[in-house]
């Protein structure tokens, strides 16, 4: 009994702490406001381009994943891992790699122009998919690599003595039960898109509510409008995040005996052509930024390192924090529960936040600790969607067998759950460790001169012209961030080959 109750607490801990921050943006600005037509327009251009962000980084990765999954080659692991690179990037810098790579002197204008190809303009609408697909589609990739990896081996070895065919048999299965939740993530993800539309909106016609947000706070300082724009955007997280639990069903493949998968199946050609075109789409703009960082490693000023330190700290104890609650909210009201963390607009809840606990410490005080648990939030759904899966499939598979032997509660896990759980639990706690690592978020309302964090930090160099410094202290964030997620997801991965 005490065991299904941890679940349940755990999962309206988390929806308290994000609508508690919205109910006090809402009860100080006085209650909900009608929608102007801007703000319907911004809502319009939301929904249809978190739809075709989704709906493209979702198709592009089933032939990526596919393709990763049934060659081994030299390198693929370390390709595998830099290729995560583009989804926890700080959003800042990943667009000065794209703007570097796809923008109007960009590198490739730069090659098309003297061929007589009309100039690609990346601002408007497609520019902000475009975006989103560089930064989800990895997410989508490793979502579904990791549970076609998950197939037993002996599954492969049956198939092919049989000529059966490989993708309806066993890849389908997986599919159904991992795309509509990684859809649903990353839809999500985008309904509160900021900083792209802030950048390659290009103008009025492709405000996002996120953006009409910002704009109620800065230039108009209407609570009452942001926290009905951002209950708006919540209530459409929760659909989003309600279609896919339903949707989400897919038969178990069963158990093996943990060798490593081998696959005969597919054409080496063409998956060498995915791999090319994905690894050239995500690698690019990163190899921009190194190019432009490298000169100014060495013009960083000396309050770069506490900063740095400072966003280690952050990373880590989110990590910790994330994978204690990510465990008993392994099921589908917990994974509900937390889809609040990205549905929820992140400026309502830093400014949430703050007018709580303003009337009884400093702001800027809890800082840290706040901008870590905001972190958290955010990463819970990511973590939850890579994890349920494999918990489930785990509990299918092995819980009647613990619990012949006697096993339950922590034993349980320990020796059941948690060896199978190794390399979603790796990748997880990288992604969390390297998103709280390159967030710029609520530390920018709560933190005080000398406080700042490393983003902080490279933001407040762009804001001063030191443009080389900056692209320097961007480089070692981005250095830092990919360290992260490589120590926790090679840590996770141990001898598997992925």
């Amino acid at each position: 009994m005490a065991q299904r109750a941890v679940p349940i607490i755990a999962a309206l801990a988390v929806a308290g702490l994000i609508i508690g921050p919205v109910t006090a943006v809402l009860w100080r600005g006085g209650g909900f406001t009608a929608l102007s037509a801007a703000d319907l327009a911004a809502l319009k251009f939301t929904i249809w381009q978190a739809f075709w962000s989704a709906f493209i980084s979702v198709v592009l990765a089933v032939p990526v994943a596919r393709a990763l999954s049934r060659r081994s080659f030299r390198g693929r692991s370390a390709l595998i891992s830099v290729m995560g690179a583009p989804f926890i990037l700080p959003v800042i810098v990943a667009i000065l790699g794209l703007l570097a790579v796809f923008g109007g002197t960009g590198a490739l204008n730069m090659v098309l122009g003297p061929l007589g190809v009309p100039k690609i303009d990346i601002y408007g609408g497609h520019g902000v998919i475009l975006a989103h697909v560089f930064f989800n589609l990895p997410f989508a990739v490793r979502l579904i690599l990791q549970g076609w990896l998950a197939v037993p081996a002996e599954r492969f070895r049956v198939a092919a003595s049989l000529g059966a065919p490989v993708f309806w048999l066993l890849e389908w299965p997986i599919l159904r039960r991992i795309v509509p939740g990684a859809f649903a993530v990353i839809f999500v993800i985008c309904l509160g898109s900021f900083a792209v539309a802030l950048t390659l909106g290009g103008g009025p016609k492709s405000t996002t509510v996120e953006l009409a947000i910002y704009q109620a706070f800065n230039f108009e300082f209407d609570l009452s409008k942001a926290a009905s724009l951002a209950s708006v955007q919540l209530a459409l997280g929760l659909i989003a995040g309600a279609i896919a639990l339903v949707l989400a069903r897919g038969d178990m493949i069963g158990v093996g005996l943990d060798r490593v998968v081998e696959r005969w199946d597919g054409n080496r050609f063409w998956d060498a052509v995915w791999i090319g075109l994905a690894g050239l789409f995500l690698l690019a703009p990163l190899t921009a930024i190194v190019v432009a960082g490298v000169p100014g490693l060495f013009d960083l000023p000396v309050t770069i390192w506490p900063a740095a330190a400072r966003s280690l700290c952050i990373a880590l104890g989110a990590v910790v924090l994330t994978m204690v609650l990510a465990l008993p909210l392994a099921t589908k009201a917990g994974e509900a529960a937390s889809l609040l963390g990205i549905s929820v607009s992140g400026l309502v809840l830093g400014t949430g936040l703050f007018l709580l606990v303003q009337p009884y410490v400093r702001p800027s005080d809890v800082a840290l600790p706040v901008t870590m648990l905001v972190n958290v939030l955010m990463a819970l759904p990511f973590v939850l969607r890579i994890l349920r899966p494999s918990v489930e499939a785990a509990k299918a598979d092995f819980g009647k067998l613990g619990q012949s032997l006697g096993l339950s509660g922590w034993a349980q896990w320990r020796i059941v759950y948690l060896p199978r759980l190794r390399r979603p639990m790796g990748f997880a706690a990288g992604l969390t460790g390297a998103l709280a690592m390159g967030d710029l978020g609520v530390i920018t309302l709560f933190s005080r001169s000398g406080d700042g964090t490393l983003p902080l930090v490279m933001y407040q160099l762009m804001g001063a012209y030191q443009m080389q410094a900056a692209y320097g202290a961007a480089l070692l964030l981005v250095m830092l961030s990919l360290a992260l997620f490589w120590v926790f997801d090679k840590g996770g991965r141990g001898h598997a080959v992925v």
